[in-house]
């Protein structure tokens, strides 16, 4: 199977094109505004309706109020809501009842110990996410830049649906899935020029080194 692939912060149209003609699987929307590529309403309305079903829109919010998801949902029409803050499992499946819609939470993993949330969420979560652990004084749970261990995700349930992010480009993003079997990856900053510029050419590398692992890995012959 096909590793995925995610484009996370998206805010212009070429950006947008540059993910989706690429052959992105899901395409992210930051609604964040500490976050360099939190997007105004007005702005995800059109974005979304660019999209035109050539992928999953996902909405990123960070421990966001009820106001703001009615604003998230009515502007960009998500296909997946990420809860990248300090989300509980009752407001995940909270919010998966009133929306009907797919959830995935971001978990931060710095240390083995942090795995323990997996039983938490994968219940009530249709995807989790690992990024790594933010610094203490960071103002943003994510889109840092920064990786973790990726063995500690050695020996998950391999029926487990997650996503692998942190750091991710186009030079370690092959090496990533070959340590980690990841079925996912998200990318951000690792595709950008600038904090919440995102470079065209820098999302079309990263997704065909994350497709060059799949078409490395070796056939299995059909007795057909």
């Amino acid at each position: 199977m096909s590793v995925l692939v995610k484009v996370c912060g998206l805010s212009t149209h070429e950006t947008l094109d540059a993910a989706l003609d690429a052959g992105a699987d899901f395409v992210g929307f930051v609604f964040f505004p500490p976050s360099p590529r939190n997007l105004a309403f007005e702005a995800a309305r059109g974005l979304g309706a660019q999209v035109r079903g050539r992928a999953k829109k996902v909405a990123l919010t960070v421990d966001a109020d009820d106001a703001i998801f009615e604003q998230v949902v009515e502007s960009l029409k998500p296909d997946m809501l990420q809860l990248h803050g300090h989300e509980t499992p009752a407001r995940v499946l909270e919010l998966k009842k009133r929306y009907g819609l797919p959830m995935m939470k971001a978990l931060p993993i710095e240390t083995r110990a942090d795995l323990a949330a997996v039983e938490k969420y994968k219940s009530v979560a249709d995807w989790l996410l690992f990024d790594a652990r933010p610094p203490r004084d960071a103002t943003r749970p994510g889109g840092l830049g920064k990786t973790f261990d990726w063995t500690l995700l050695r020996g998950l349930d391999p029926s487990l649906r997650y996503m692998l992010s942190g750091g991710l480009d186009a030079n370690n993003v092959a090496e990533a899935i070959r340590v980690t079997q990841a079925p996912a990856v998200d990318v951000s900053s690792g595709v950008e020029s600038a904090p919440g510029v995102k470079d065209p050419d820098k999302i079309r590398a990263f997704v065909q080194a994350a497709r060059a692992v799949d078409a490395a890995k070796p056939k299995i012959a059909s007795n057909a």
